[in-house]
């Protein structure tokens, strides 16, 4: 006898895209050590955590210290005291009705959106957007509810919804039956967005087909326009339907720190095998209570102090400060004759690389001849060939001097 592998692994066809970016970047910088190579690439952000946070951080970390106020394990849902930060303000602000027990704080949005497909069958059709965070896919591969890769990028028995030009970005319904939908907007890799309408169209395809909606919202503090909702929960019928996953990461500078949270509505059904309705919260309850012992004290204590007043107007101002950046990055592309799309209501700027160059080809130019990095399309799905992803996630400095790299770039 020997120890037999989860074969599934060996499904996936190649690294992580960020893995594969860095050792690309890592191999050019070995060979080229004086290069200044600016990162826009990963979306982690530049800007220092607020100081209400860290006020709040450091008292919480005194208390550990403390033995009348030192705390062990805590709820593995989170602690009272944040989630009722969350539902007052994230939520109740937008006439969204929540309990305490239908949300859940973990330690990133990736780790929920990559785990909440354990509780459910492996049976079930999974439709993503094309391009599309890799996340969503390779769990699902991971877990073997695919087939093998096809020569068109495409893994077998994934319905893909091909976001383009074409269509204005704007996944179309699925032609055929489909159980759970992976939808993140504002969207990673485009930057674009669906207005409520268009939101309220996915709704009733879910309810109307027993589908459920797994909707990535990490971005929406970002959004500027008034039509565009913050939340699917604003759409009638989404509490039915709908798994909504936020972060702390990308309004509060959290990539280093991690926390998060999940909503999971105690409407939202899935169906056992004899077509029973089986609600969906107590299936993550007991995931997370076996597989997860809770994010820390401090750093709930900290992701708290994110709903002072202080810390949301340190929050605006970072979320200015990244949104800025991205109308530099837009100017100074379209300026260069470059067609892009996203940048208005999201940190990212997704760029149709120039004439007869693909995604790979696009980031060698750009690490080679102007020691900038970004992301090539393909890496989020075969609808992202020919084209690029920048973040607006750098410094003011750095993305200042990265667009005057590029703008003397011959394309």
């Amino acid at each position: 006898m020997s120890v037999k592998i989860n074969e599934n692994y060996l499904l996936l066809k190649s690294s992580y895209i960020f893995a594969e970016i860095n050792q690309k970047v890592n191999k050019f910088q070995e060979e080229n050590p004086n290069a200044n190579i600016i990162r826009m690439g990963i979306g982690d952000v530049t800007r220092p955590l607020p100081q209400a946070v860290i006020k709040e951080f450091h008292k919480a970390v005194d208390e550990m210290g403390q033995g009348e106020t030192f705390m062990g394990y805590g709820p593995e849902q989170g602690y009272s005291f944040l989630i009722k930060d969350i539902i007052e303000n994230d939520f109740a602000s937008r006439g969204i009705e929540l309990s305490e027990d239908e949300v859940f704080v973990s330690d990133g949005a990736k780790c929920d959106t990559g785990n909440i497909q354990e509780i459910f069958g492996l049976e079930n059709v999974v439709a993503v957007t094309d391009p599309v965070y890799p996340v969503y896919v390779e769990t699902n591969v991971m877990a073997g509810r695919t087939g093998p890769m096809g020569e068109n990028g495409r893994y077998e028995k994934l319905v893909y919804l091909p976001c383009t030009a074409e269509n204005d970005f704007v996944p179309e319904l699925p032609s055929e039956p489909v159980d759970l939908i992976y939808l993140c907007f504002p969207n990673n890799p485009t930057g674009t967005t669906l207005t409520k309408d268009q939101l309220a169209t996915w709704v009733n395809y879910a309810r109307e087909n027993k589908a459920i909606i797994l909707f990535d919202a990490a971005y929406e503090s970002y959004i500027t326009e008034d039509e565009i909702p913050h939340s699917i929960y604003e759409i009638d019928g989404a509490k039915e339907v709908a798994i909504e996953f936020r972060s702390f990461s990308k309004n509060a500078g959290f990539t280093g720190t991690r926390c998060a949270y999940t909503v999971v509505p105690k409407e939202v059904m899935a169906y056992d095998k004899e077509g029973n309705s089986q609600p969906v919260n107590p299936l993550w309850n007991r995931r997370q209570t076996t597989k997860f012992n809770g994010v820390s004290y401090p750093i709930q204590k900290a992701a708290a102090a994110v709903y002072t007043p202080e810390g949301q107007k340190e929050i605006a101002e970072s979320i200015s400060y990244y949104m800025k950046n991205a109308a530099i990055i837009r100017e100074s592309l379209l300026e260069i004759g470059l067609k892009i799309y996203g940048g208005v209501n999201s940190p990212y700027i997704w760029v149709k690389t120039p004439e007869g160059m693909d995604s790979w080809g696009f980031f060698d130019l750009l690490l080679k001849e102007a020691n900038v990095v970004g992301t090539p399309g393909v890496g989020f799905g075969p609808s992202g060939e020919g084209y690029f992803r920048i973040t607006a996630f750098n410094t003011l400095e750095n993305t200042k001097e990265a667009m005057e790299r590029i703008s003397k770039l011959s394309f």
